[in-house]
């Protein structure tokens, strides 16, 4: 391809006609096709040439029959609106790749069709292109290859930003606009018109973090006040008491939307057979499927009279728009809990009006706004129906169900809500730690009492807790019970001979060694045999010498109660501390 000047020649006011050159660049070549063809390019030279070069590699390509290069498809996104006109006439782009070109305007017409073609509400398509229009216009983009990223994010958080007249848009509101943006781009990618996504890798706020219209479920109490008072109320925006009072039983018994009941006709009810039920059409349910839904046998009892003189096809509720609705809620709402505060007035004794007055005006009690900073509007009797399936005890995927969520996180987290008093009844379920009652078991020997209690008991009992320690005074008072008299407790040697005790058969031996006869030393019998049993209690562990043992001179020490040492000749010492004492005890 050829780049250059072509000669224009001009008629001027006199009649002559004059030669010159052509302010803007053009590119001489022969298409696919064989004719020749002079494009005008740009006025710079250089990126007229570069731009010669790409147009040049598409009439390659459309000759061979091949398929866009992602760079050469990117280049076809960033060329000039009549440059890809003239290129769409001589067939050198398809009329996908044309698209790049149209006013972003143009494209965004034809999103809002395909959203209605897919079978979303006029509401929703409407609601979409609103908010893509805004930020196209808001960032100035008029073509596709005007989309940046970055001046997407700076205008959505200029939206954040306090204004005079008040708070800017909520981090879900911001979320929203980017979601639409990002579906804009998404279905133009998908449609053909474009290669990729700008705005593919931006991501949204946490919504956590900047709440602004928490919503709460109402009380039981609060659900029968309002429900009484509406029914006796006066007529509202079209709607008699009776009917809204229906309306909001049936929102609060059914989990439905405000959208989902306005779509509700007298055919839309199944009150035959065991298990009545209530259908919202796909085109009317938020994740646009049919859905049928069961409702309770009183509540089908009441539908079935309030409908009778409804023709299949009428429409079962009259409401008003959707603005209306809200204001319609919170008007009953607020006669509701002025009918509340009027009875506490009326029931309260002298004395109790003051403070009954007090806590009913600053109360929450059927306020549109409570304590916390949670709202009490429409939805929220949406919110009450999957609260009252949590507070009986509904398993969490039956609830999950009934509230037709996609995630269990969304039907736990954000709609099911504690009711007072559920948190502190809860507690209840919680184990006892009192101290328990202390219990004794049998001690050693035959005459021995419990320690420090009854000094007429003939049984020996110990208390489980706290453990005896054989230790010191103890431990030499045991020597003396097992009659070694004459002994001194006091550590030896591992060489040192063991004393002669009278009463105890000796034989040669090592210390602490026992010896082929049954007779033991004295030394042996107390370290190895006689204390075996006492050794979790005293804390003294198994060893080659576990104590030395060197008897010399009377003891002193009388701690250990009198009976538990075993007599020499006698068969009680017990193997265990833990037995339950006689029945004479």
């Amino acid at each position: 391809m050829k780049v250059r000047k072509l000669v224009v020649v001009e008629t001027d006011a006199d009649g002559k006609r004059i030669k010159r050159p052509s302010t803007k660049f053009y590119g001489v070549f022969v298409d696919w096709s064989a004719a020749l063809r002079r494009l005008p390019l740009l006025e710079d030279e250089r990126a007229s040439r570069e731009l010669a070069r790409t147009v040049s590699k598409l009439n390659n390509v459309r000759a061979g029959g091949d398929v866009l290069t992602p760079d050469l498809a990117e280049a076809v996104e960033r060329m000039p609106p009549s440059i890809l006109a003239r290129l769409g006439e001589w067939g050198i782009l398809s009329g996908m790749r044309l698209a790049a070109g149209k006013p972003l305007s143009e494209h965004v017409a034809d999103f809002k069709g395909a959203l209605l073609a897919r079978g979303g509400t006029l509401d929703y398509a409407n609601l979409s292109a609103q908010r893509v229009n805004r930020i196209l216009a808001g960032c100035g983009f008029r073509t596709w290859s005007d989309l940046s990223a970055s001046k997407v994010q700076r205008y959505l958080a200029d939206l954040r930003r306090p204004t005079t007249d008040g708070k800017g848009i909520s981090a879900g509101s911001f979320n929203a606009y980017l979601q639409a943006i990002k579906g804009f781009c998404r279905w133009a990618v998908q449609d053909g018109r474009a290669t990729e996504s700008a705005l593919a890798h931006l991501r949204g706020l946490n919504v956590r973090m900047d709440r602004r219209h928490d919503r709460r479920a109402l009380e039981v109490d609060e659900l029968r006040w309002l429900l009484d008072t509406t029914e006796h109320g006066p007529e509202r925006f079209g709607m008699t008491g009776a009917a809204r009072a229906m309306l909001y039983r049936l929102a609060v018994g059914s989990g439905l939307r405000a959208a989902e009941l306005r779509s509700l006709t007298r055919a839309s009810f199944a009150f035959e057979g065991d298990d009545p039920s209530v259908t919202v059409g796909a085109a009317y349910s938020k994740h646009r499927r049919e859905d049928v839904q069961p409702i309770a046998p009183d509540l089908a009892t009441r539908l079935r009279e309030y409908l009778a003189g409804n023709m299949p096809n009428a429409p079962a509720f009259t409401m008003p728009r959707p603005e209306r609705v809200v204001k319609m809620f919170r008007a009953d709402l607020a006669d509701a809990r002025t009918a509340w505060l009027e009875s506490r007035r009326m029931a309260a004794s002298p004395r109790q009006t003051a403070q009954d007055a007090l806590e009913g005006e600053d109360g929450t009690f059927l306020a549109y706004r409570d304590s916390a900073g949670r709202y009490a509007d429409f939805h929220s009797l949406r919110h009450s129906f999957i609260s009252a399936l949590a507070s009986g005890g509904v398993h969490p995927k039956t609830a999950q169900t009934l509230a037709r969520h996609s995630t269990i996180t969304l039907t736990m987290d954000r709609y099911s809500h504690t009711y007072r008093g559920e948190a502190a009844a809860a507690l209840n379920v919680l184990p006892d730690l009192s101290s328990p009652a202390r219990q004794t078991v049998v001690a050693t020997g035959t005459d021995c009492r419990i320690v420090g209690e009854n000094p007429s008991c003939q049984n020996p009992v110990f208390p489980v807790s706290p453990p005896v320690s054989l230790e010191g005074a103890v431990l030499s008072s045991l020597v003396e019970s097992c009659g070694m008299n004459g002994g001194e407790v006091r550590a030896g040697g591992i060489n040192e001979k063991p004393p002669t005790i009278e009463g105890f058969p000796t034989k040669s031996g090592e210390a602490g060694i026992r010896t082929r006869d049954k007779d033991l030393t004295p030394y042996n019998g107390l370290a190895n045999r006689r204390l075996q049993p006492l050794g979790h209690l005293s804390g003294v562990t198994r060893k080659v010498y576990p104590m030395r043992l060197m008897l010399s001179k009377p003891s002193v020490l009388r701690a250990f109660p009198h009976g538990l040492a075993p007599h020499r000749h006698s068969s009680h010492w017990p193997h265990s501390l833990h037995q339950t004492p006689p029945d004479s005890c």
